[in-house]
């Protein structure tokens, strides 16, 4: 406790307010005073090794097989690269309640494909119509519009086939339902299409932060949500691990998006691996056109202050995962 007491001042500090660079730095150089080592060195090693293990069950899930085109399709988004953000999260959650990460692989993995099918619609020419994602063609450039749609469907459906089919006995049934209904919640009418739809009807439009934020709450944030409780449901979380960490997890998922939005504007296509200034070209309300480049950045630190807040009631070697891949989100530049 003693350990996120201080990292929790350094976060608090006016300095990190004025200026989240500052309050990054200040960060690990508490990490490293407190613990003896690199708290970044340490994360990269974990992510490197938790997204291997993920990208060896996902091509392993997913075999090409008849109709080719369909399943090449869906290899191609959901193994072409990526940063493993959800599953990561997921497995760290999982740990963090005292579960190993083989209890939380399967859910892991489908949150990948959940996330690749909503990459595939979300470039579609009828929704954002990019050109680049992972620095490569997107799915409807090399496969045909009819043949995107399709693998983005197979994978949806492959997710909850694979949480069903792949997760341990170890974990009960009766979680294994409860995190099979959080998904379908989280991706639903009242989820993630509810923030879709809301991010559609804005192009061209003056919107307030508030629904700025309702749209990022519902399309990204609360995917982030569902992933990191449904690691801590595998894990064998009591209720309040879980939705202490459903707290963390909105606010580091609002936070993606804030840095998104950030890097959308100050980044090129090349630098970022997708199509660059695509919402300014749609018109699209974003933080950094409501709140300012540096309105948007002090909000930024703020979400991940309020996340990093949520992790002081866990034990401090098993949260320090989440800790730095809280840092990590902040500070991506992809």
């Amino acid at each position: 406790m003693a350990l996120f007491a201080a990292i929790l001042r350094s976060y608090r500090s006016p300095a990190l307010l004025r200026n989240p660079i500052i309050g990054l730095m200040k960060f690990h150089s508490t990490v490293t005073k407190l613990t003896g080592h690199s708290s970044v060195f340490e994360f990269d090693e974990y992510k490197e090794a938790k997204a291997k293990m993920v990208d060896e069950a996902l091509n392993a899930a997913v075999p090409v097989q008849h109709p080719d085109i369909i399943h090449k399709a869906m290899r191609y988004s959901l193994l072409g690269g990526g940063k493993r953000v959800l599953p990561v999260l997921c497995i760290a959650s999982c740990e963090l309640v005292g579960g190993d990460e083989s209890l939380a692989l399967p859910t892991a993995c489908a949150f990948e494909m959940i996330h690749a099918c909503s990459l595939i619609q979300d470039d579609l020419p009828c929704m954002d119509n990019a050109d680049l994602r992972r620095g490569k063609p997107t799915s409807h450039k090399v496969f045909g519009e009819d043949a995107a749609v399709l693998a983005g469907d197979a994978l949806l459906a492959l997710a909850f086939e694979h949480i069903a089919a792949k997760t341990t006995k170890a974990v009960s049934s009766e979680r294994v339902v409860r995190a099979i209904a959080e998904i379908g919640s989280a991706v639903g009418s009242l989820g993630v299409v509810a923030g879709q739809r809301m991010d559609i009807q804005s192009e061209g439009k003056e919107v307030t932060l508030r629904e700025l934020e309702y749209i990022h709450a519902h399309k990204t944030a609360r995917l982030f949500e569902a992933t990191a409780v449904c690691g801590a449901l595998m894990g064998g979380g009591n209720d309040i691990e879980v939705e202490r960490l459903r707290k963390y997890a909105g606010s580091i998922g609002l936070l993606y998006q804030v840095v998104d939005d950030i890097l959308d504007v100050t980044k090129s296509s090349e630098e970022m691996g997708k199509t660059a200034g695509k919402d300014l070209v749609s018109d699209k309300a974003t933080y950094p056109k409501l709140m300012g480049i540096e309105g948007a950045k002090d909000f930024a630190a703020k979400l991940e202050t309020q996340a990093l807040e949520e992790l002081a009631h866990f034990d401090a070697a098993r949260a320090a995962p989440l800790y730095c891949f809280a840092n990590f989100v902040a500070k991506r530049q992809r």
